[in-house]
């Protein structure tokens, strides 16, 4: 297994650098290496403008905002640490599970747009994807909040990459739901927190984690399928409305609170710590979780 910490640093500097007509180009360059992240998108991926739609940081304004951003991600070694956390991550994972598939990981590590409302209120200046195989990537500014917790957010993706490469548990499309997605949530917190203590929590479902109402909520729609519900159930209103789905009733982040809880009851009805729960059925922990109940 070879996980390759892209030098998005030196691409960001060249990018700010360029005169504004040539930094789409440098750009798009930068972000080739990890093309495969969209191969489940319909046709040709323009690279450049999946960047601004997934909050990255603007071409055109705030330059010198986005160098002051840069030079505290190198400050704060970030690409560095999250190389060394991501080894480490492996090293337990590999340890919980002998045997386990290690796919090739490109890790993308990429500055956010500080006017996207979303992106700096709701999501708290973070954003990361880790279920394509092969695949992470965090695009953040670098706040105290999300430097603090760096190789807690790259080891939860790290989860997610593991669970849902070969051998492991199937993404199918057709009939996943929201359960999945819910206790995928919740096992890469888990074990983010196993190797990082409370920064492993994400902080978007850190509020709603004792709140047994929101609980009820979010367990009353583990059984819905269709992806296009996802983004509702797990992120809640606000992440729908600005993706264009349909609000259910559930605040930002519930989704996540929800999956440590359903995540923790189950490890500690079991006694697996959560790299040993990594290919679990999400089935299987959600009726253990619940008992009775389900």
């Amino acid at each position: 297994m070879t996980i390759t910490v892209l030098d998005t640093a030196t691409a960001i500097d060249a990018v700010l650098r360029a005169e504004e007509a040539h930094r789409p180009e440098i750009l798009r360059a930068a972000l080739a290496p990890v093309k495969g992240m969209f191969r489940y998108f319909p046709g040709e991926v323009d690279l450049v403008a999946m960047h601004a739609m997934g909050s990255g940081f603007p071409l055109d304004r705030r330059l010198d905002e986005t160098r002051d951003a840069l030079a505290r991600l190198r400050a704060a070694d970030a690409w560095g640490r999250i190389e060394r956390a991501l080894a480490d991550a492996v090293d337990v994972q590999s340890g919980a599970t002998p045997g386990i598939c290690l796919p090739d990981i490109t890790f993308l590590l990429m500055l956010g747009n500080p006017d996207d409302e979303y992106f700096m209120g709701a999501a708290r200046g973070l954003v990361g994807s880790g279920s394509a195989t092969g695949y992470i990537s965090l695009t953040l500014r670098p706040t105290d909040e999300n430097l603090s917790r760096l190789e807690a957010s790259a080891v939860h993706e790290l989860n997610h990459n593991l669970r849902y490469a070969p051998g492991g548990v199937v993404w199918d499309p057709t009939s996943v739901v929201v359960g999945e997605h819910i206790v995928s949530e919740g096992l890469a917190d888990a074990f983010a927190r196993q190797l990082h203590g409370t920064a492993g929590y994400t902080p978007i479902g850190v509020p709603h984690l004792a709140d047994d109402a929101v609980f009820d909520k979010v367990v009353s729609g583990l059984d819905v399928g269709g992806m296009q519900n996802f983004t509702a159930w797990v992120h809640g209103d606000e992440a729908a409305r600005r993706f264009g789905a349909e609000p259910v009733g559930v605040p930002t982040g519930a989704g996540y609170a929800v999956g440590n809880r359903l995540v923790d009851a189950y490890l500690a009805a079991t006694g697996k710590s959560a790299a040993e729960a990594l290919h679990t059925p999400s089935a299987e922990i959600i009726d253990v979780a619940l008992g009775p109940r389900r």
